[in-house]
């Protein structure tokens, strides 16, 4: 790279445009969405798409709700012109949907493209030239007035040729190429002089496209630029004024958002911004960054992942898994603090109320998204994702200071794997953790009932095994779990106890949480899962006192109290 890249490239001049209103404005309704994956899209692949790909594709456009297709190149291929040919003839295409065809202001050409979709309903003929001044200077050694002939000729030809399909009802769309590195006065008298041609109505507009053909500014300058145009074009109430950014700089969302703002009314693009070089203006981005801000894009994108998965076969290109909205990473979190604030963003998450589910921009369910993927546990998650996956799987609502206990275990296991652990290897480490903590001491039967007196005291007879040994035990206490333990006769302090059931119905189970302190040690929990929720409790504590043991050896042979 250079010292002073300035020797080489020149910074891009601003508009001059003091008093620009963009700024100033919200997108308050969508644009018009014209696809171009089926041309521009299409033209960028290494391979591209056959006849077969293509229908499925623009069978997939017109089901999410776009109403202008772009269909081909119909003088560059025998397979564009059998296409849009196809498409017209067999009536796959609804009346609706205007489809657009592209061609070079060349004479021939242009009568290949009309001919390739004559006879449809609606249809636009969209032609182009280069107008900048490197295209100008460097390719065609032309002046200004020549190039502006050249698409004057272009249009008188369309509007003469058109003449003999009555049946269709056509529009004219004029891209200046390279509109954004092309002088402003340039493109006004372009535009201006093929106006005057077509003669557009109000009714019948002319789609006047002013492409970043190659993107060379920030997004505020192309929105100045397309302000000026909007301001200066003749007959702008007969004009749609449509924009086509492409994406060298990385910007083009963010060009067509402020585009938009500076009154354009047309976006062209691709689903998932696929393109010549880094690629079109992704229209998915555009339309569900709408969609966060209460606006309907009036696109349907209620089942994203079978958009994605079409797009990523007819393209035979990856969406990455960051993408925007649509990527299988993108509602995912593996931060331990991220994953904390989401997990309490579900929680307090009202069904009718607005959405706010903090690093969740827009509710994955209404994109057919579930929330399985929304929280993954590595080694860099905290208590809060474990204790999702837990509670999503397996109906496990484990307390604050239990998440923090069995974090560690999960952690130690994702640092030394280096990988993902998935919410059934997290159960499958609680089960041996908690709930397979059978020795020495295993539950296996009890008996329980009041005793008499005021005092209102339970008696539990339990047998449990110890080293396999059956023994019975007895104790009364002032409930269940008090008389448990006495029967055990060990030095243990209940300190914390939850329950909860796990399902509904015949088939409910209840999970019990005991914390315990055995002989003055530090608390450490146990976990029980059964149909009766006693038995639950007394596996809790025996898990809680396994684990103990596990950690500092055995103690005596437990009493039985009477």
């Amino acid at each position: 790279m250079l010292n002073n890249p300035a020797t080489k490239y020149r910074a891009f001049a601003p508009v001059q445009l003091t008093d620009r209103q963009w700024p100033s404005r919200t997108i308050t309704r969508p644009p018009i969405w014209m696809s171009t994956d089926l041309r521009d899209g299409n033209q960028a692949l290494i391979e591209p798409m056959s006849v077969e790909k293509k229908l499925r594709f623009f069978e997939q456009l017109v089901k999410i709700g776009v109403k202008e297709i772009e269909v081909g190149f119909p003088s560059a291929s025998q397979t564009d012109f059998d296409f849009v040919r196809g498409l017209v003839d067999s009536g796959r295409i609804p009346d609706d949907v205007m489809i657009i065809v592209l061609t070079q202001a060349r004479d021939e050409l242009i009568r290949r493209t009309v001919e390739s979709v004559a006879g449809a309903k609606r249809a636009c003929v969209h032609i182009y030239n280069s107008v900048a001044p490197v295209f100008r200077r460097v390719v065609f050694g032309m002046e200004r007035d020549e190039i502006v002939q050249i698409a004057v000729s272009a249009t008188t030809l369309v509007k003469e040729l058109v003449q003999a399909h009555p049946e269709t009802d056509w529009r004219l769309e004029y891209s200046p190429e390279s509109f954004s590195t092309t002088e402003l006065d340039f493109s006004k008298q372009i535009v201006d002089a093929l106006s005057s041609v077509w003669q557009p109505t109000r009714d019948k507009p002319m789609i006047v496209n002013l492409p970043s053909t190659v993107e060379a500014s920030t997004p505020n300058v192309y929105a100045d630029q397309i302000e000026w145009m909007c301001r200066n074009l003749e007959r702008r109430d007969a004009l749609v004024i449509s924009v086509h950014p492409h994406n060298d700089r990385g910007t083009a969302v963010a060009a067509a958002e402020l585009a938009v703002m500076a009154g354009a009314d047309r976006v062209e693009g691709c689903l998932f911004g696929n393109g010549e070089r880094t690629g079109n203006v992704d229209l998915v981005t555009l339309a569900l960054n709408l969609y966060t801000q209460g606006v309907h894009p009036g696109l349907d994108f209620s089942d994203i992942d079978a958009v994605r998965q079409l797009v990523e076969e007819c393209n035979q290109l990856p969406v990455h898994p960051r993408h925007p909205y649509a990527g299988d990473l993108v509602f995912t979190a593996f931060s331990g603090s991220h994953q904390d604030a989401i997990k309490k963003g579900f929680a307090q998450q009202q069904a009718d109320a607005m959405w706010e589910v903090p690093y969740l921009p827009i509710d994955p369910a209404d994109l057919g998204r579930s929330y399985d993927a929304v929280i993954r546990v590595n080694s860099q998650s905290g208590k809060g994702g474990m204790a999702y996956l837990l509670e999503q799987e397996y109906g496990l609502v484990l307390p604050r200071r239990l998440q923090i206990e069995f974090s560690r275990a999960v952690q130690k296991v994702a640092d030394a794997s280096g990988r993902e652990i998935a919410a059934n290897d997290i159960y499958a480490l609680f089960e041996r953790e908690y709930l397979e903590a059978s020795a020495p001491y295993r539950y296996v039967a009890h008996q329980m009932a009041d005793t008499s007196g005021s005092n209102h005291a339970v008696r539990v007879d339990v047998t449990v095994s110890r080293h396999q040994a059956a023994q019975a035990l007895h104790g009364i206490g002032n409930g269940p779990i008090d008389a448990f333990v006495s029967a055990l006769g060990l030095d243990i302090r209940l300190m914390d106890y939850h329950e909860h059931a796990i399902g509904s119905g015949a088939n409910a189970r209840a999970a019990c949480y005991v914390e315990l302190r055995v002989d003055n040690g530090p608390t450490l929990f146990g976990a029980g899962i059964d149909s009766n929720i006693v038995t639950a409790s007394f596996k809790a504590v025996l898990s809680a006192v396994n684990r103990h043991i596990a950690s500092v050896g055995e103690a005596g042979p437990a009493s039985s109290a009477a």
